[in-house]
């Protein structure tokens, strides 16, 4: 028989619950945060097992003066220090009149990447330009770092008459094959066994191209994560596998997703995968380790696990109030910083930048914002018509339209005819 338990007190269970809520003081104390240039780089064909503790402290570039510092300072040069900050103040500047363009009617849905950008910006300059990027919904600097045209994400953002994906994606999920794009979902993390199983078929074909997604820390909690992980650990995929740590995965905290037990680059362990976590606000410390990942890839060691540590400065999307469910007093209080800043204050303390050359480049970035936006609503805005002819709801499903399809499209052509439409 079991031993009585009388003695024993009643099991419960542990609901994480955030530091401060709306009201509190913002206070990141307890957030350690390690000297730049103390963590160690270590070689790319260096074995998974080395380096558990980089999974734990955070690679650091930019200390607090400005200065690249240790090991994992990547040198870039002037110009291109230049060509990173300038793409970040156009993300911020994109972000900013999309987000008025919301609230102005003119969509019906945005989401920014404030605070962020240095995660997708540096990345994408880290990579080859043809690796293919399976992204989440917050890394539209990937596409502005590759080029793609304003005025296109802007057509998809208002599903006008020029959207590439016809109005059937919701406004910035982006797909776009030729910059290496690929389709963003709603479903959190379904891109990562698709990053996984791109990266296997391209080793397998014997290409040289690798892969790198992205997700959010909640989303870290769903199967495709872990299936993902299973299958880039067995058969040692090509891939960059990026863990956005922005503290909130819409209005539940990080904590929810295991935050309070371990970092989330910790994960790669149990999984033998590298694992790094990153200052998420440093940009070239995000380069740099993206760069360590991708030569990791090209060179057979397998998938590397990045953890971004960062902060979602705003909301989660225009749908959300994040004051209803966190202090107001966050954003400032992040310990990390503004990348943006951080960023331009390296190129300042290098002799490389100035105030007045940062004030030019922003009125510069709105003013083609600007002239992108006035361009892209030519072709219509959210309310304004219906900007899609209706017969094209029978394309883009099939490679070849099955024959009660066409029956129904003509049809319903037929009938458009005689209503005079």
């Amino acid at each position: 028989m079991d031993a009585p338990r009388a003695n024993l007190p009643p099991l419960s269970l542990h609901v994480p619950e955030p530091r401060f809520r709306p009201g509190d003081e913002a206070d990141f104390s307890a957030v350690e945060v390690p000297p730049a240039g103390s963590a160690r780089r270590p070689d790319t064909a260096a074995p998974a097992d080395s380096f558990h503790e980089l999974a734990y402290t955070l690679v650091r570039v930019l200390d607090d003066s400005g200065q690249a510092v240790g090991p994992w300072n990547p040198r870039l040069d002037p110009e291109a220090l230049r060509k990173m900050l300038r793409a970040m103040a156009l993300v911020r500047a994109f972000d900013e009149r999309m987000f008025r363009a919301q609230r102005q009617g003119k969509t019906s849905f945005y989401m920014k990447s404030t605070g962020e950008e240095a995660v997708s910006v540096a990345a994408a300059m880290a990579l080859a330009s043809d690796d293919m990027c399976f992204p989440s919904y917050r890394q539209q600097g990937i596409l502005i770092t590759r080029g793609y045209p304003l005025v296109t994400m802007m057509n998809q953002i208002y599903s006008n008459a020029a959207d590439p994906l016809q109005g059937r994606q919701l406004p910035i999920m982006y797909s776009s094959k030729e910059y290496g794009f690929f389709s963003i979902s709603g479903n959190l993390t379904t891109q990562y066994p698709q990053a996984v199983g791109w990266a296997m078929a391209s080793a397998a074909k014997g290409d040289t191209r690798i892969a790198a997604t992205w997700c959010g820390e909640g989303s870290t909690a769903e199967g495709d994560f872990h299936s993902a992980m299973i299958f880039a650990t067995v058969y040692r995929a090509p891939v960059i596998m990026n863990v956005v740590n922005n503290q909130w995965a819409i209005s539940s905290f990080s904590g929810f997703a295991g935050a309070e037990a371990t970092t989330f680059a910790a994960r790669a362990i149990g999984y033998g995968i590298a694992g790094l976590r990153v200052d998420g606000n440093d940009a070239l410390a995000v380069y740099a380790a993206t760069q360590w990942a991708a030569e990791r890839a090209r060179t057979n060691q397998g998938p590397t696990l990045i953890e971004h540590f960062t902060y979602r400065a705003e909301g989660h999307s225009t749908s959300d109030d994040p004051t209803a469910y966190r202090s107001a007093g966050e954003p400032n209080a992040w310990p990390l910083g503004d990348p943006i800043r951080r960023l331009k204050d390296h190129l300042i303390a290098l002799g490389e930048w100035d105030e007045e050359r940062q004030t030019a480049q922003d009125r510069e970035l709105a003013e083609i914002v600007k002239a992108a936006q006035k361009e892209a609503e030519k072709n219509g805005i959210l309310g304004h018509g219906m900007h899609q002819p209706f017969d094209s709801m029978f394309e883009g499903v099939f490679e070849t339209i099955p024959w009660h399809l066409k029956e129904q499209q003509q049809q319903m052509l037929d009938e458009q005819k005689a209503a005079g439409l």
